[in-house]
């Protein structure tokens, strides 16, 4: 079995594509190594919108960030490798909660996509058994 991390998009192709270096969770791991990025199945329209405009006023949006409709989600994507869990961090990726209560950062390295495999995610990490996807 391979684990897996569920990322909403935009945010799973932004990891995959080697532009987001930290995942923010309000959860804190001890897990370290590879694992599979899985694009959640729910992305609102208007979330997108509002997430890439703020991506555009940052500076931090990429030119290439596919449009809504092209977006795959509700499966598979890439491999990423977690390789620390911290609370801060340089990088503009990662966020801080204004009322105190910590946000733990994911530091992902070694990102890449792979071609889309439909599977169906879970909350936290998942396992997803090594005949889905080839590596």
């Amino acid at each position: 079995m391979i684990p897996a991390l569920s990322i909403r998009q935009p945010w799973a192709w932004l990891i995959v594509n080697g532009f987001k270096d930290i995942e923010n969770r309000d959860w804190p791991t001890n897990f370290r190594g590879r694992l599979l990025v899985h694009a959640g199945q729910t992305m609102a329209r208007r979330y997108y919108d509002e997430t890439v405009g703020e991506l555009r006023l940052s500076g931090l949006c990429p030119p290439d960030l596919p449009p809504y409709e092209a977006l795959e989600r509700g499966g598979l994507v890439g491999w990423t490798r977690i390789v620390d869990c911290v609370t801060t961090h340089p990088s503009p990726w990662k966020m801080e909660n204004p009322f105190g209560v910590p946000i733990y950062g994911f530091v992902l390295r070694d990102s890449r996509p792979i071609p889309f495999v439909p599977f169906k995610g879970r909350l936290n990490f998942f396992n997803v058994p090594e005949e889905a996807v080839e590596s």
